[in-house]
């Protein structure tokens, strides 16, 4: 089954490729692999929450920073998909760095990057299985709760 038939039978709608902040491009391939840009889960041009990740009054649950996540690797997949032609011609996701901006005494970071690990791996089946890391770090772009980038295959 395609990449497009699979979204297709998910129900997914890929994004519109969000467009770089500053001096960079989304996606660039190298060889037979496409290296994403750092993407913040933008939904029709803007954030959908801003903050820190963890528990407690005015912090982003990590529940729903597991649905940005999600979002980062949507996005992920838009950008390397118009770099390389076409989503179809991605074939796998190698490996998938996410980043947490969370406060000092959550440790749930690899729970909020299962949300890009998962969707990814929705859409790609076996080849979708990947190395990663999740990180917790203080500030992310624009106040965004979470970042992914994501190395992909493709022919």
């Amino acid at each position: 089954m395609s990449v497009s038939d699979r979204l297709a039978q998910l129900g997914i709608e890929l994004p519109s490729v969000v467009p770089p902040v500053a001096a960079y491009v989304p996606a660039k391939a190298h060889g037979d692999l496409v290296f994403t840009a750092g993407q913040l889960p933008m939904v029709s041009g803007a954030l959908p929450a801003t903050g820190k990740v963890g528990d407690g009054h005015g912090l982003v649950p990590a529940s729903d920073a597991n649905g940005y996540a999600r979002q980062c690797a949507l996005n992920a997949v838009a950008a390397a998909a118009a770099a390389v032609g076409g989503v179809d011609r991605l074939t796998g996701v190698v490996k998938v760095v996410g980043f947490v901006a969370s406060v000092p005494d959550f440790t749930g970071q690899p729970g909020v990057i299962n949300g890009a690990s998962e969707v990814l791996g929705e859409i790609f089946g076996e080849s979708g299985r990947h190395a990663r890391s999740a990180v917790g770090v203080p500030v992310l772009p624009l106040d965004s709760p979470v970042e992914v980038e994501v190395i992909f295959s493709y022919l």
